[in-house]
């Protein structure tokens, strides 16, 4: 499988990529062992501006099975960032201890400036608002496991479409296979922003909008699930 320089978003991808990323996971996951030292003598980096339990210990442990070293921080204000050091300054200083970094950060194209400055791969664990490619691998490798395949499916995406990461990221890889069709159901206030609908229609993508998750779900072969994203709105009582 050809390495990627960076995994910012999932247009960093293209299918081809994904089949054999699919087929190398269903072997670690079939042969643990036999990866065991695959990243042995490597160092990850993990720079999270932004709070994070899921995806900083996935990415930790993931690392150190591989037999990874890992080393990083999950509050910006024990670093020189609360001194001013700029991003750009973190990054470089970084990358010259570790060989891949990890980024997770409240604004949006963060991870796209990371990669500019960095001499090592980035790889983006959400940007704000933006994309959450790596959520969206697992979230690729589910469908796939449980379903057997991702084409030619129905998927229902339910919840703030407008504000969540993970949502964008998945409705943008799903466009690398054929034959999906999408049910996008929100309240209109958070329905999926005009650009990712104007993208979806020029790329000859079918989707639906609804505000009614039951009418929805006789029709579905997956159903995705998000919560509403609170800490991306000014005014709590939105």
């Amino acid at each position: 499988m050809k390495p990627v320089r960076k995994l910012v978003s999932v247009s960093d991808m293209s299918r081809e990529w994904w089949d054999a990323l699919y087929s190398r996971c269903c072997d670690i996951i079939a042969r643990p062992g036999v990866y065991a030292d695959s990243c042995r003598g490597k160092i990850l980096s993990t720079m999270f501006y932004e709070p994070s339990t899921r995806t900083n210990f996935s990415f930790q442990a993931a690392a150190q099975r591989l037999g990874a070293g890992v080393f990083g921080f999950s509050d910006p204000v024990g670093t020189s960032v609360s001194k001013g050091e700029t991003l750009a300054d973190t990054i470089r200083m970084t990358a010259s201890y570790s060989d891949t970094i990890v980024i997770r950060s409240p604004q949006e194209g963060s991870a796209t400036a990371a990669a500019l400055y960095s001499e090592v791969p980035v790889i983006n664990a959400g940007d704000g608002g933006h994309f959450h490619p790596t959520q969206t691998l697992t979230d690729l490798t589910t469908i796939a496991q449980e379903r057997g395949a991702i084409d030619n499916m129905r998927i229902g995406i339910c919840g703030d479409l407008k504000n969540g990461r993970t949502v964008h990221s998945l409705v943008e890889a799903m466009e690398m296979f054929t034959g999906v069709c999408f049910c996008l159901i929100s309240p209109n206030e958070l329905r999926l922003p005009e650009y990712i609908l104007s993208q979806m229609s020029e790329r000859g993508h079918k989707y639906v909008e609804s505000e009614s998750l039951v009418d929805c779900i006789p029709e579905l072969d997956i159903l995705y699930m998000t919560r509403v994203q609170r800490e991306r709105f000014h005014d709590a009582a939105e």
